[in-house]
């Protein structure tokens, strides 16, 4: 005989359907020395300020991407905790665009809020965000801090959409100098490199039924429709870690999705060190980022009788007879 009984599931339902918004977090902290020396501190950052400053119903879905076992530990207490409801770890790094592959496949939501692991994120960003999504008409991308230098490339959809007579389009240095020089400095650029980046290039803003937005996007951090993602993703990564973003996003605006971005940032930019102005911010919000301590539970042998095989078997054996003879009593009833 097969099969003994039926699997219990059979004809349930899903006790609780899936939030609306998925918040999708690449993760990835190979070690900690060099450039990641301090990105651990930046990933909690951006996981606790994204989870603590979010007010709509979500879920949590992590990719990680190989990290050290540090930062594993970490995203299974979190997961453990409740904090986080999807967890995917890859025992290697399989590159930014399988990936995000992985994680649009995967996410339940309808709205896909996708964020590299140095955001943070300040109250009401999704709101700002949703708010383009769901006004502006073909909405591909939406993001929460803008960059000039993302006005370089796929902008033909931005340009046939100022031509719209119901749009009020505004042209020149339009984001406050503090906005661009936090961007240089957690970019990691000198006011001069970024001036080459910059130069010829002009801000845009959108005045579209009384909401104001910003033309084009970044793909370091956004919001967008999951089902435009999976239209826009390429289907092969290349063989590549990281690259190939630029190629999405001009297939965003291939397709004739707009990229926007909020007209005022909603999220900071962390670079790869914490500095004392952010670490002051997240405090305002309730952020700590106190040395992290893993749970010792899951680094010391456990005596739990439980653990050892024989008595597993056993009690596999005493499940397997129960069942059998519960099923035996139903079938002769």
């Amino acid at each position: 005989m097969p099969r003994i009984g039926m699997n219990p599931n059979r004809g349930q339902k899903i006790d609780q359907p899936a939030a609306r918004v998925t918040l999708a977090v690449l993760t990835y902290l190979p070690e900690e020395i060099g450039f990641f020396e301090h990105r651990f501190d930046v990933t909690r950052l951006c996981l606790e300020s994204l989870i603590a400053n979010t007010e709509q119903p979500f879920d949590v879905l992590v990719f990680d991407n190989g990290s050290c076992p540090k930062m594993i530990d970490y995203l299974r207490e979190l997961y453990d905790s409740g904090k986080i409801q999807i967890l995917t770890l890859s025992k290697r790094n399989i590159g930014k665009l399988a990936a995000l592959q992985n994680i649009f496949k995967t996410a339940p939501g309808e709205v896909v809020a996708y964020t590299d692991d140095d955001i943070f994120f300040l109250p009401g960003w999704l709101e700002a965000h949703l708010k383009i999504l769901e006004t502006y008409p073909k909405v591909g991308l939406v993001t929460g801090f803008y960059i000039r230098s993302h006005m370089r490339y796929g902008t033909d959809s931005i340009m046939r959409f100022a031509e719209r007579e119901d749009v009020q389009v505004e042209r020149g240095n339009l984001v406050p100098v503090e906005v661009e020089h936090h961007y240089a400095e957690n970019m990691g650029r000198s006011w001069e490199q970024y001036q080459v980046e910059v130069q010829g290039l002009q801000d845009v803003r959108f005045k579209y039924r009384s909401l104001n937005a910003l033309a084009s996007a970044g793909h370091h951090q956004f919001v967008a429709y999951r089902k435009v993602m999976l239209e826009a993703l390429p289907q092969e990564s290349g063989g590549m870690l990281m690259g190939r973003m630029v190629e999405l996003e001009n297939k965003i605006d291939e397709l004739g999705y707009l990229r926007l971005s909020t007209n005022d940032p909603v999220t900071r930019l962390l670079g790869n060190v914490v500095d004392s102005k952010i670490i002051e911010e997240a405090d305002s919000f309730g952020i700590s980022i106190d040395p992290y301590t893993p749970d010792q539970a899951r680094h010391k042998p456990n005596g739990s009788l439980l653990k050892l095989p024989f008595v597993r078997r056993l009690l596999q054996y005493l499940y397997n007879r129960l069942h059998s003879i519960l099923f035996s009593v139903t079938q002769d009833s």
